[in-house]
């Protein structure tokens, strides 16, 4: 690669840095964005042809802001469908405000003074990442990087072996540098050895291919310690795999309303810190069996409810992604017929410049006192009269799909927002029914536990054996009130937490629809006037353009008489 081809010729990282003729130290921000995207590549007149063209951050692909004296990344989320950035040669510390580019493709942050792998998670498209020649100590933060092929991080300050094995998660990694660090520099410890036999999907290290007999040489000597990391790592697969499960599990059954609702946790919430219930079961194995009939109805309740949700998820998930796919269809039909209007324009400009040069070239060439000049005058009014009615149409053509889109897309959230409502509302009065069923088989428990405790009381009575009724309920022994009031506070108790959880799953099912609503009308606002502001900029760049014609064919004609 280019940059360490430099470092190969003698030239240090600190050097190479400073000697280099920076402009002044800043941020990345819009401006330098557009100026490097007009400055990059083309010369001559199709540069200028590029220049003339407007800046659409969205369609940009390639962004290269080398030599720029940076110390901070900012501002980049202006380009979404971003697929390869070279911010190499600058002076940035941190990787930051990058996370967005989710398109990426190639990253080259190389001969800059970061310390530390970060932010890169969301990357999850990136398979070229340059981090050559800066202050790394330590790999780490990579094993998100599913489509990593290349890994250059040589000449850098990483001195263990740490982090060097998480690569073996990076199964796409085919080509890893690691010259130039410490670590490389080991006496009696094969670097390119210890890295051939750890990593095995690896084809290339420091750029050379990897033989099989180079290969096998690397896993004999590294035996032990293969073994012992495939051992670790076969473990920790195993228990990510558990874990993902298990949070997918959750999520959907959160999104379905009916987490912890699969099991006993009802029934067992409903017994915490109910310390009049737990005195009624005091009194023997009748309160038992009881107790086990009352979780059982409890269970069966639970797992409608339970069921319920889920069926309804999956409803609601069907009418949320048909909706998504009808509204992203809609942009792209109503994106591509813009489109096509901007490229009839520009054809037309590129005909209307065309003429305009040659009419300007004449004029500058002729005598303002000669017939043909007054004609040539009018013919340029007329070619920038053309243009202006041209340019008009195309922007009232514009802002009219751009507010036949809008309005469609309200109209559209609305009937969505209305839909999903009707099923919310639903799923709830279904749920609803098998609560009220549920604080039924609360209330049918109380008055079996007021009828069994009072039973147990009087035949502890008829005995005389006093002495077996628990302390917690000898002041009913003489007061029945007493004991009604208890099996009451344990009644209130539970039917409170069924309330609680009733409460709670109709309070989610509406938040959820507000947040979604809300969202989807936040992000069409924000696609809405991103969208206003770039067909006006267009508009700008068009008039500007025209404008400052007559002055570059005056320039253009002054350089050539030169």
């Amino acid at each position: 690669m280019d940059e360490e081809t430099s470092t190969k010729n003698g030239l240090t990282n600190k050097t190479f840095l400073e000697e280099v003729n920076f402009p002044e130290p800043g941020i990345i921000n819009l401006d330098m964005i557009k100026s490097a995207y007009l400055e990059e590549g083309q010369r001559g007149e199709t540069r200028r042809l590029h220049q003339l063209e407007p800046v659409v951050l969205e369609r940009i692909t390639t962004m290269r802001l080398e030599f720029k004296n940076i110390l901070r990344i900012d501002h980049l989320w202006v380009l979404p469908n971003l697929t390869k950035l070279c911010l190499n040669c600058n002076k940035i510390e941190v990787i930051e405000h990058i996370g967005m580019l989710t398109a990426l493709k190639e990253l080259n942050l190389s001969f800059n003074y970061i310390t530390k792998i970060e932010n890169l998670e969301t990357l999850v498209n990136l398979e070229v990442l340059s981090l050559f020649s800066n202050r790394i100590t330590k790999i780490e933060n990579l094993e998100t990087l599913d489509k990593l092929v290349i890994l250059s991080i040589g000449n850098n300050l990483i001195e263990v072996l740490d982090g060097i094995d998480r690569l073996r998660f990076v199964k796409s990694l085919r080509v890893l540098n690691l010259e130039g660090n410490p670590i490389a520099k080991l006496p009696d410890f094969p670097l390119s050895q210890y890295v051939t036999a750890i990593l095995q999907q690896l084809n290339y290290y420091e750029y050379v291919y990897i033989k099989d007999e180079m290969r096998e040489a690397a896993q004999k000597r590294f035996y032990r310690e293969l073994r012992e990391i495939e051992g670790k790592q076969e473990k920790e697969i195993h228990a990510r795999e558990t874990k993902a499960r298990e949070l997918a599990e959750a999520e959907r059954l959160s999104s379905s309303f009916v987490e912890h609702l699969d099991g006993h946790q009802l029934y067992e919430t409903m017994w915490r810190g109910d310390n009049d219930g737990k005195a009624l079961m005091l009194i023997g194995p009748v309160a038992q069996e009881l107790a086990e009939e009352y979780e059982n109805d409890v269970f069966e309740l639970t797992q409608k409810i339970y069921k319920l949700g889920l069926e309804r998820f999956s409803e609601r998930d069907a009418e949320i992604k048909d909706f998504m796919g009808s509204l992203r269809e809609g942009q792209q039909e109503l994106q591509t017929l813009g489109q096509q209007h901007i490229e009839e324009f520009m054809q037309f400009r590129d005909k209307i410049f065309e003429e305009a040069s040659s009419t300007l070239r004449e004029l500058e060439a002729g005598d303002e006192d000669a017939p043909e000049h007054l004609q040539l005058c009018e013919a340029m009014d007329a070619l920038n009269a053309q243009f202006d009615d041209a340019l008009n149409e195309m922007w009232q053509n514009l802002m009219a799909q751009e507010l036949h889109l809008h309005e469609a897309v309200e109209e559209t959230t609305l009937n969505f927002e209305r839909r999903i409502t009707r099923l919310m509302a639903s799923f709830i009065e279904e749920a609803q029914i098998y609560f009220l069923q549920l604080r039924d088989v609360c209330e049918h428990f109380a008055d079996n536990m007021t009828d069994a405790v009072s039973r147990f009381i009087s035949h502890k009575l008829a005995l005389q054996d006093l002495d077996a009724v628990p302390q917690e309920l000898r002041m009913c022994i003489d007061d029945r009130e007493s004991l009604l009031r208890i099996v009451g506070d344990m009644k209130a108790t539970q039917i409170s937490r069924i309330e609680e959880r009733e409460d709670r799953m109709a309070t989610r099912s509406k938040e959820f629809i507000n947040s979604y609503v809300e969202k989807l009308s936040k992000d069409e606002m924000k696609r809405h006037r991103a969208k206003i502001l770039e067909i006006n900029s267009f508009m700008e760049m068009m008039t500007k353009a025209m404008a400052n014609l007559p002055e570059e064919i005056h320039s253009e004609l002054f350089l050539d008489e030169r």
